[in-house]
């Protein structure tokens, strides 16, 4: 196999392929097919950044996906960020996450912060 850029769809399904192959052969990752496998894995992950891009979720999905995962209730939040109808119009999308905010859930509810700045 010869190792370029991919280029095209069909590039990228050629190299997928025969990295199959050469997974099934439990190659050294130090040999020289080793490394050259690890290349491929690279051209191929370009690729892909570049061309299946994922979305970053909802800020406040994420939150409240959080939250269930933590066992919170709205009620939870007011000594965080403010009243309960401020807790309930943040989280219903009524009012701006603001970044102050952003950061009390990065820090309390261990959420990425490019997740929440997105």
């Amino acid at each position: 196999m010869d190792l370029q850029i991919i280029n095209t769809e069909k590039e990228y399904n050629t190299l997928l392929n025969w990295v199959d192959e050469q997974f099934d052969l439990s190659l050294n990752p130090d040999s020289k097919e080793g490394q050259k496998l690890q290349i491929a894995l690279l051209l191929i992950k370009q690729y892909e950044d570049s061309h299946y891009s994922i979305p970053f979720p909802n800020p406040l999905e994420v939150v409240k996906l959080k939250m269930e995962e933590k066992g919170l209730l709205n009620k939870d939040l007011v000594d965080l960020i403010g009243s309960k109808g401020y807790v309930s119009a943040l989280l219903s999308g009524k009012k701006p996450l603001t970044l102050r905010i952003a950061k009390l859930f990065h820090q309390k509810l261990g959420i990425p912060a490019e997740v929440l700045l997105a």
